[in-house]
This record gives structure tokens, sequence and C-alpha cells, in this order.
């Protein structure tokens, strides 16, 4: 059975890894359209930001209406993580990729019914040289997540289990996590692309939402940042 997917990212970033079916600089998009060949016909797959639209003059219900109806009968959001997706001179209200999460987020209504919540999945891209030290970092016994580099909606809803399963880790002393202890699960690129991998993660973010109840959940983007 297919599942209804909104994809958010930022489209013209190009620090990413060079792809060889390529033509010409690889950006975010390109990965995009690897996924959306990943998931064939089975899955019906929404994408965000396309245009580079400035969002600066535009009020939040322009927002509202055009983001609404994309995301409004998608279970899953896939946002890509890449290392170019913040404009850092730009205010993060003024970004795409902070209000499709903040509506992938949100339940909504219609004459037809309401949205739940979405599953979010953010699968990391691999930079211009391969790497994902930008925001993984494996070490020995754990990995850690960079999280003070993503926008603020993100990293709000990571690390966010009320009561998460903390322990010290006997190797190391520093403290690590088990389970699922952020809402928004990370997984990189390689280890998500195949179909296999592809559902298993798409599953074990479905599992995570249906404990939506153990998360703190930030709905709405910080406008002061």
């Amino acid at each position: 059975m297919g599942r209804k997917i909104f994809v958010s990212y930022k489209y013209a970033d190009k620090l990413v890894k060079p792809l060889n079916n390529v033509w010409g600089v690889t950006t975010v998009r390109d990965y995009v359209d690897l996924l959306q060949e990943l998931i064939g016909e089975t899955d019906n797959i929404n994408k965000g930001e396309n245009d580079g639209e400035d969002m600066s003059s535009l009020a939040d219900s322009t927002i509202a209406s055009k983001l609404g109806d994309k995301i409004f009968d998608s279970s899953v959001t896939i946002v890509f993580i890449s290392k170019g997706m913040k404009e850092i001179y730009k205010a993060e209200k003024d970004q795409w990729i902070p209000w499709e999460i903040s509506y992938s987020l949100r339940e909504q209504s219609r004459n037809y019914g309401r949205s739940k919540t979405n599953a979010i999945l953010a699968v990391v891209l691999p930079d211009e040289n391969g790497s994902y030290d930008y925001y993984i970092t494996e070490n020995p016994c754990a990995r850690t997540l960079h999280t003070n580099f993503l926008f603020d909606i993100l990293s709000s809803n990571m690390f966010n289990q009320i009561e998460p399963d903390k322990y010290r880790c006997p190797s190391c002393g520093g403290i690590h996590y088990r389970g699922e202890s952020s809402y928004i699960y990370s997984v990189k690129w390689d280890d998500f692309y195949s179909k296999q991998s592809f559902n298993h993660y798409l599953d074990r973010a479905l599992r995570i939402k249906e404990n939506i109840n153990q998360y703190n959940i930030k709905k709405n983007i910080n406008k002061y940042v």
C-alpha cells in the first residue's frame, strides 16, 4: 500500500556530493529525483520548495494556502539535511523549510476531515567532499548529531523524548541514549538509499509517530531567529 510523502529540501543547495549521473553541478534537487525513482509509483510524493520564491513579503495566510493542501493528506515528511540548507543571513521565518516542517507537525482541518501530525524522517546528504561530519560525527561507541546546525524547529524536535533512557558509557564516560530519543530520526543517505532501507526507516519514523505522546513536540517556528 502506498504512502503519501512530503519532501522538504533546499532545492538549489550545491554543497552536496556530486552524482555520477548528473550533467553539470549536482544540487539537492538531484537527490530528490533519485528518491522519486526509488519510491516509484506505489507511493505518492509531493515536493516542497522548488522555485526559490521569496517569502519575506508573504503573509502567514498566504504561506498556509501554499503549504496546507500539499501537506494535508501526507502521513510522512522526509526532510533532506544538507550543508547549505540554511541561508544564514536570512531569518528562519523567511525560509521555506521551517514552515514546511511546522505544517507537517500541525493538525489541520478541512471540510472532508482532519489531518494528524506527520511522521518526520531527516535524511542527511553527504557534503561536497562526501562527508557527513558537518552534522553527524561517528564515535567508537555512539554518534553525535550537531543539531545546533539545524533550523530551530528541527533541532527542537530532536532529543525531545519526555523520559529518555540515558546511560553512562563505560568506555568513554559520556551520557548516551537508548531507544528513540528524538521525534525526528536522522539517517545518512548512504544508509537510506535502497528500497529495503527506505521502507525500514519510513517504518521506523511511523513507529515513533505512534508514540508521539512520549515527546515534547514543537509545532510552530520561532519568528525571532
